[in-house]
């Protein structure tokens, strides 16, 4: 038998954060983030989420008080402002391989984001989509990459059973240097120089980080606004991303496309890490992590990168300026040591940017989910109240 309980007591937000790392433990492919971050995440004093959100988080107690599975259930007010359609999120999920537990799971979120006038449970997200998000349903053999999800496979089929539905595929792709074909990239690039003479391509200045942060904000959110679940990122949010990204970014492999000066796209990839956090399978930095992640970079490094962020603006769109990030990256890159690279998220309506990372030579590697349910007339109204920050020490 399996009771819910909300987290309403640091000691209970422990047990929350706690879960992944024994849930997982010995698995070869669970990449565990740090629990800094974690506790970051979740902290309503301290992640910008909570200017606009909300989100409850509830813990599965088998029948010996051990905790067996975890939720959240999530408010994002920045969504709501800009669709106005009732859908609330779930994240955080994981659970043991037993559907009555996350029947129960399920259960506790719906509740909670009923209780907050919604009728449409989407996810998982963590608590939005520019966190960890989206659900892995095919790719388990392999360690994600930096920044992407893992879970097992019964979580799908839990979902599913539960009356989920796929509302968007998402896809990873993945290339090594050596099979890349930059014929076609290399082409269209020269015929996008020739027709633009004032086009300009130029990597982040660490010397102006922030500044170079404002304008992909402004980037991101003006090219990004027609697309499938896109939300205006705060310039507190970016802020908080950039000092998250700052401590990992090469600043040699992202890039801004300028026309006479004027910024007009960028891409940013980051060095893979997950090889060097999966030596700390406590999520702990002190007193060894920290120490072990300078030792795999000292001697075995890291030789792979990912291609998470990309924008164009608006004025710029269907002019293949993002062919130059692009191609300019997959040129570079094995100068510096990497010698591979995963594209992701890439959204399944994205026929543009598949089209053209097909042309290189890319592999799906991986596919994700994001899934949601109409819960406007399933089960009790359910609730939770917001509670107090817990996570703040």
């Amino acid at each position: 038998m399996v009771s819910i309980q909300e987290v309403q007591s640091r000691g209970a937000l422990r047990r929350f954060i706690d879960f992944p790392y024994s849930f997982y433990k010995g698995n070869p492919y669970w990449v565990p983030q740090l629990r800094k971050e974690i506790r970051h995440t979740l902290s309503r004093k301290k992640n910008a989420f909570f200017e606009h959100g909300d989100m409850g988080l509830f813990l599965a107690l088998g029948e010996n008080g051990h905790v067996v599975g975890r939720i959240a259930g999530i408010r994002n007010g920045s969504h709501l402002e800009t669709y106005d359609d009732g859908v609330g999120f779930f994240g955080f999920f994981e659970c043991e391989e037993r559907y009555e537990t996350a029947t129960a799971l399920f259960e506790a979120a719906a509740g909670w984001v009923r209780a907050q006038g919604l009728t449409t449970l989407r996810g998982p997200t963590n608590p939005t989509l520019n966190d960890l998000s989206a659900l892995l349903i095919n790719g388990f053999d392999r360690m994600p990459s930096v920044l992407m999800p893992y879970n097992p496979p019964h979580y799908l089929e839990y979902l599913e059973r539960w009356g989920f539905q796929h509302i968007m595929k998402i896809w990873a792709y993945f290339i090594h240097y050596k099979h890349a074909n930059f014929d076609r990239l290399t082409r269209g690039a020269a015929i996008i120089k020739r027709r633009n003479p004032g086009i300009t391509l130029r990597t982040l200045d660490m010397s102006n980080f922030y500044r170079d942060v404002q304008i992909m904000r402004e980037i991101w959110n003006d090219g990004w606004e027609n697309n499938w679940g896109f939300v205006p990122i705060t310039e507190r949010e970016v802020l908080q991303l950039a000092k998250e990204f700052k401590d990992i970014v090469d600043p040699r492999i992202c890039y801004f496309v300028e026309v006479d000066q004027e910024p007009a796209a960028f891409s940013v990839s980051l060095p893979n890490i997950n090889p060097a956090l999966k030596k700390l399978p406590d999520g702990r930095l002190f007193p060894f992590g920290l120490f072990k992640i300078l030792l795999h970079d000292k001697f075995g490094g890291f030789n792979e990168i990912r291609m998470p962020l990309m924008g164009v603006k608006k004025a710029y769109q269907g002019r293949a300026f993002d062919v130059l990030p692009v191609l300019e990256t997959m040129l570079k890159a094995p100068s510096y040591g990497y010698e591979a690279c995963e594209t992701s998220w890439v959204l399944d309506s994205n026929t543009v940017l598949k089209n053209l990372l097909r042309s290189l030579g890319t592999a799906v590697d991986k596919e994700y989910a994001l899934l949601e349910k109409d819960i406007s007339e399933t089960g009790q109204s359910g609730g939770g109240t917001p509670s107090a920050d817990l996570a703040s020490s």
